[in-house]
């Protein structure tokens, strides 16, 4: 068993990371900056750490003193804490940046400060940009950003050269990144510098390419929370959720218990790398379902209607579903929970607090 750093370890993932790395058997520690604009009382949430007897040191990743506090002793680092979501506008890059590119960076400084060979690191499916397609005569093809106009026009679905809709298929880990907002950059950032830590340190290194994960905890009420939590948070409301665009953008849902198993299998495949390796996985459920099968799901359980609205958000992406075939055939890692059962649960799920 490791001593595990978890980064970021009182958020969404990250406890579901820390709950099940302690009923794995792993010595556990958090380190989390508890930001306002995600966390309550953060003394309240230090208590319930120390409760469960789970060591937690409270600062951030990017603070020196803070960092080598909660890295001293540790076997692996499961780095979690980023600012995720679309965000609101473009004013929101700065923080991204800084709390994602800046962050990881100095927590690998860290790492090879105190001589910490091994890495997890949370990326995101949103790397890829639009996903993987044919033409409809089963070329490949990777389209460009959708136009405005074309959206103004609710004409959703990526054209061809040959004028005719494109076919979505699943993307694999050997694609090219093409990341599409600042997310999505900061995200691809992450990966590069990871990878760029392994070559100089030796280290070994995995990023997980998380897809749209969802389940019991996630942040409510928030435009940097996932699409399902929007969703849920508007059932608690008693309203129907909103869909954009006309729903039938093509995703994979992947609950929240079962990204934690892909960390786990991923920190015991760290022990068994070579030295200066960086290796991606697409960590996903394996099955594709539209955001509006997403929505009336949830919305069923109450007795309501999806609304699909037309509207649209620039950067985001149409259709993205990719394969999670390397990690099955290499960490023997396959999501268990499947689509109805999670989102028959998630639909009365306890929700993190909004926090305003």
């Amino acid at each position: 068993m490791s001593r595990l750093l978890v980064t970021g370890g009182a958020g969404f993932i990250g406890s579901a990371i820390v709950r099940r790395a302690i009923a794995d058997g792993h010595e556990v520690r958090v380190l989390d900056s508890l930001r306002a604009d995600v966390h309550g009382d953060p003394q309240a949430v230090i208590a319930d750490h120390e409760a469960r007897g789970i060591a937690f040191v409270h600062g951030d990743v990017r603070e020196r003193v803070a960092l080598d506090a909660a890295l001293d002793g540790i076997d692996v680092v499961c780095h979690q804490a980023a600012k995720v979501g679309l965000g609101v506008d473009f004013q929101d890059a700065p923080d991204y940046v800084s709390s994602n590119d800046a962050g990881t960076a100095y927590v690998l400084a860290g790492m090879d400060r105190l001589g910490i060979g091994r890495l997890v690191v949370a990326s995101s499916m949103v790397v890829y940009g639009e996903g993987a397609y044919t033409t409809s005569t089963g070329e490949p093809v990777r389209p460009p950003a959708r136009r405005r106009e074309d959206l103004d026009a609710g004409r959703f679905d990526p054209i061809g050269p040959d004028g005719q809709p494109l076919v979505p298929g699943l993307i694999d880990e050997s694609a090219a990144l093409d990341p599409r907002n600042v997310y999505a950059q900061t995200k691809v950032a992450q990966e590069q510098l990871a990878s760029s830590w392994a070559r100089a340190t030796g280290g070994r290194a995995v990023a997980l390419r998380y897809h749209n994960v969802y389940g019991p905890g996630m942040p409510a009420n928030t435009p940097y929370a996932g699409v399902a939590s929007l969703f849920r948070s508007a059932i608690a409301r008693g309203e129907a959720p909103r869909v954009f665009e006309d729903g039938a953008q093509r995703r994979d849902f992947v609950h929240v218990d079962d990204v934690a198993g892909a960390n786990l299998a991923s920190i015991a495949a760290t022990d068994a790398l070579p030295d200066d390796s960086f290796r991606a996985y697409n960590v996903g459920s394996g099955t594709v379902h539209t955001i509006g099968d997403m929505a009336a799901a949830i919305a069923g359980t109450a007795g309501l209607e999806p609304v699909v609205t037309g509207e649209y958000r620039l950067g985001d992406v149409r259709h993205v579903t990719a394969s999670s075939a390397r990690i099955a055939d290499e960490l023997g890692w396959r999501a268990e929970v499947d689509f109805e059962r999670g989102m028959r649960e998630f639909a009365d799920a306890p929700l993190r607090a909004a926090v305003r």
